[in-house]
């Protein structure tokens, strides 16, 4: 039952090249920065991963896209990375881009053992039509585009068809971990790791804090620790504030 594993790189010996990843985290929050840099210093490429965004340029997962270790991202959102538009524009990169609401479904439903689910998010546009780039070609074309969606009406109102999706790996930080792998998450950086970790056939998780067994309250746990196969200590100093914003300050009277 105990789940913790004393090197990082053991964490993530086994990843094979081609593998899918769901990765937790919004932003920079809550993202598992410890065994991204793990897996960053190993060979593996070809990854297919599902994450909210791809990090920035030089952390979390722009790690590995900035190495060319990533071959597919689905996201929502992709706006802070250079490279990554860079690698997309020039059709080093396949990009499914998908609603954030339908991705947290997505992976829950796929955790939950659910194979699709249908969504009023994307009716009447191109995520319907289908045509949206998925990889370009490198004279600009489209290499390859989403298809349509099956369409069915519920009580009037239109619905799209979406597949949920299972990952071969997943990629999560918590705040606390006892060792059986139950979790705490701090705040909101929750986000996607407990979707994630649900939707991974094998859960690797960081904790800020590893416990023994028993030293959480059962009301306090966010993810049980069925969904965990690893755990790591993390870097607890391993942090980034993606925007930082301060008000001006006081004029003295």
């Amino acid at each position: 039952m105990d789940k913790v594993v004393d090197s990082v790189a053991d964490a993530v010996a086994d990843i094979p090249g081609g593998a899918t990843l769901a990765v937790g985290g919004f932003g920079l929050c809550g993202i598992p920065s410890t065994l991204i840099a793990a897996l960053a210093r190993t060979e593996t490429a070809g990854l297919r991963v599902v994450s909210n965004n791809c990090g920035v340029d030089d952390w979390g997962l722009g790690l590995l896209l900035r190495a060319g270790r990533i071959a597919r991202m689905t996201s929502s959102y992709v706006g802070e990375n250079k490279e990554f538009a860079r690698q997309y524009l020039s059709g080093e990169l396949e990009v499914e881009l998908t609603p954030q609401g339908t991705l947290a479904e997505r992976l829950r439903a796929g955790g939950s053992g659910i194979p699709a689910f249908f969504t009023p998010a994307g009716v009447g546009t191109q995520v319907e039509e289908g045509g949206l780039p998925w990889r370009y070609a490198a004279d600009g074309s489209v290499a390859a585009a989403s298809p349509p969606k099956e369409v069915r009406e519920f009580g009037g109102r239109r619905y799209l068809l979406e597949e949920s999706i299972a990952a071969d790996f997943a990629l999560v930080r918590a705040e606390v971990a006892d060792r059986h792998g139950n979790c705490v998450f701090h705040s909101a950086a929750r986000n996607f790791n407990p979707l994630c970790a649900m939707a991974g056939r094998t859960t690797l998780v960081e904790a800020e804090r590893i416990v023994e067994a028993g030293e959480l309250g059962p009301d306090a746990v966010h993810l049980p620790g069925v969904y965990v196969d690893r755990i790591v200590a993390a870097d607890p100093v391993d942090k980034r504030i993606e925007r930082r914003t301060v008000r001006p300050a006081a004029q003295e009277a």
